[in-house]
Parts: C-alpha cells; structure tokens; sequence
C-alpha cells in the first residue's frame, strides 16, 4: 500500500501544499501574526520536509533540521491561540484544493485529519513555555488509520 507521503505526490507535492499553505496563512490577517517576528528563508522547503517524514517519507527533517523537540518550542510559549489554529486549518483545507489533493476524498481527509491533529495537539501542547517541551521527541508518524503508536 502507499503511503500518504506518497499519495501526496511525495517531496514536490507537499513542497506545492506547504507553499499554498503558507500563501494562505500569509494572506490571512489572524495567522499572519505568527510569522510578524519573521521565519526561516527555506520555512516551505522544512514544512515540506517535516510533514513528509511524518507522512510515511524520508526521514528529511531530522536527519537535517531537528527533532520533534526543536518543532514544537517553535510553536510552544505563545499562549493559548484557538482562533488562529482553526483559521490555519482552515487554510490547509483551502490549500489542499488549491494543489489538487481534495479531489481524492481519503486523501484529503487522511491530510486534513493530521494537519488538525497536529495543530492543535502536539504543536499547542506547550502554551505556557517552550521550557516544559521535553527533549528527545520524535517526529509523530501518521498514516492512512492515522497516529501510528
């Protein structure tokens, strides 16, 4: 069987998902706020890496950036951000049309299931502090049943 990584259309497909994404959370007056304090020149090309690794992928983004540990203190100590997670969501669904993954409708669930689970579970876990993250986090692993144990 495939993988979602795969039926993603692999490392260019979710290169052109994590680009619409980040084109739509640019464009959006909430989300844009995370990235007020800058990002990274390569954000989409690590985007497309983490996700594909979690995804069923290579192992890209901690075999090259980091862990599960260093992703989620990017995005630990902001306080509680419930408006801003739904609105990124919702431009993940919005680029998954945008790129062609919402024609298949497993796909598109598989997908938008696990950017919603990632948002607003692993990566809202640490509101407080980016010091109660532990260290040592491996980068979930999701597939088509989704978290995989």
């Amino acid at each position: 069987m495939r993988t979602v990584f795969e039926a993603a259309g692999g490392c260019d497909g979710l290169i052109r998902l994590a680009d619409a994404w980040h084109h739509r959370v640019m464009a959006d007056e909430v989300v844009a706020h995370a990235f007020s304090h800058g990002y990274h020149p390569d954000h989409t090309a690590r985007l497309a890496a983490y996700w594909a690794e979690a995804l069923g992928g290579p192992p890209m983004y901690s075999d090259s950036f980091g862990d599960e540990t260093y992703v989620v203190k990017m995005h630990s100590g902001n306080g509680e951000h419930g408006e801003m997670d739904r609105r990124a969501i919702a431009c993940f669904d919005q680029a998954l049309t945008d790129v062609g993954l919402a024609k298949d409708p497993v796909l598109r669930q598989v997908l938008y299931d696990y950017f919603t689970w990632a948002t607003t579970t692993t990566m809202a876990r640490y509101h407080e502090s980016a010091d109660d993250v532990p260290h040592g986090l491996s980068i979930p692993r999701w597939s088509w049943d989704g978290l995989q144990a």
